[in-house]
């Protein structure tokens, strides 16, 4: 469940629990308020009684910790690298252990059929943190004839995002993760007694972190506590994915399956730079060839309203496009949402009509995205101002 838009928190049902997986942290955040979604099968909270306003705001200035439900599958033996190398469109064969990449798969089509960061944890071993949709199926029916195995190490993921996630870092690791760790590195440390895989990522494009669980090796409550403790001096608070989900549209995160599809390719999507069309054969590399290579997907403001999904964008009357998803920008003091063109054009800087569900038409501008800190200065920990 990518949108967790306002109406998403009313338009809720109930459901048998047997298929999915519950967290191994719910004790520790459990309410009656709370609203669950499902994403690759697994529960997490989009709200849980919270004003999603502030919590946004101590994201930004202080730190959020937040249960995430993207989903680690390791992949290994000799083969490993040669499988991701097919379904990938990033080299693979030449990573280093302790780094991590954005990397998409695609269909063979070239739509995008999967997003997420792949790290190499060892020689002949990786693990693909995917977002939602059924990866190992897709993994093991592309390695037909190679050495590899294909599975789940059941691996929690836990977010500390923020400028003082640094600060509770270090604090949780005993000193050993410092400002030395650069973006998208990684490795193995002892977070309070265990040894966790961490990495200096997020989906909020605040400077943050990812902790992976070790399956049943964790104690989950034991860990969470750990965390809590070491994050109260600076002000760490729990958070439902509401306020990361205002955050990584402002940052210019996408949301498989919601910002983008099977029937859109990495061009379409503002990707191309995370697609090596020099190396080998991949998976849609053919249908990739000659295609074009500028941008659907941009961002709309609005001053009177938030942009909704599904909302039509009009030029001179005549839809162009829609809204994918939206959210107010307490930063920019607007509504913003991405914006899915059906052509491409010289959108950017235009504006135009935006329709949204209930027929209210509203001004907005097309814009180019992130919406704002386009140089990735604040995750990187270049700037480090405190809104």
């Amino acid at each position: 469940m990518n949108l967790q838009e306002e109406s998403d928190l009313r338009n809720t049902v109930a459901i048998s629990a047997r298929r999915f997986e519950e967290s191994p942290f719910i004790s520790r955040q459990d309410t009656s308020k709370m609203v669950r979604g499902i994403y690759a099968g697994r529960f997490f909270a989009v709200y849980n009684g919270e004003d999603p306003i502030e919590k946004y705001w101590t994201l930004r200035r202080k730190a959020l910790i937040f249960d995430v439900p993207e989903k680690p599958v390791e992949i290994s033996g000799p083969d490993a690298a040669r499988l991701l190398d097919k379904v990938l469109t990033r080299r693979v064969d030449t990573m280093k252990r302790e780094r991590g990449y954005y990397a998409i798969a695609c269909t063979p089509q070239g739509g995008i059929f999967m997003d997420g960061i792949v790290f190499k944890l060892a020689e002949n071993r990786f693990w693909y943190v995917q977002a939602d949709g059924p990866f190992e199926a897709w993994l093991i029916a592309h390695g037909c004839g190679m050495d590899v195995a294909i599975s789940d190490p059941g691996s929690r993921v836990i977010q500390i995002q923020g400028p003082a996630s640094i600060d509770i870092m270090n604090a949780a690791s005993d000193g050993k993760i410092d400002e030395s760790m650069s973006y998208f590195s990684s490795g193995y440390f002892d977070i309070g007694g265990q040894e966790l895989y961490v990495s200096r990522t997020g989906f909020t494009n605040e400077l943050g972190f990812e902790i992976y669980c070790d399956g049943a090796k964790t104690d989950h409550p034991s860990l969470w506590d750990h965390l809590m403790d070491a994050g109260q001096p600076y002000g760490m608070e729990f958070s439902s994915t509401r306020a990361l989900t205002i955050r990584r549209i402002e940052g210019g995160i996408l949301g498989n399956t919601t910002d983008m599809d099977a029937t859109m390719t990495p061009f379409e999507a503002g990707l191309a730079k995370f697609v090596d069309m020099s190396k080998g054969e991949f998976v849609g590399r053919t249908a990739l060839e000659g295609r074009d290579r500028r941008s659907l997907l941009l961002g709309l403001t609005c001053k009177s309203a938030t942009p909704a999904a599904g909302s039509a964008v009009l030029d001179s009357g005549e839809v162009v496009g829609r809204i994918t998803a939206g959210v107010p920008s307490p930063t920019l003091g607007l509504g913003i949402g991405y914006a899915r063109f059906n052509s491409p054009g010289d959108w950017i800087g235009r504006t135009m009509s935006m329709r949204l569900p209930n027929g209210e038409i509203h001004r907005g501008r097309i814009v180019d995205i992130p919406f704002f800190d386009r140089e990735k200065k604040i995750v990187r920990g270049v700037d480090r101002t405190i809104p």
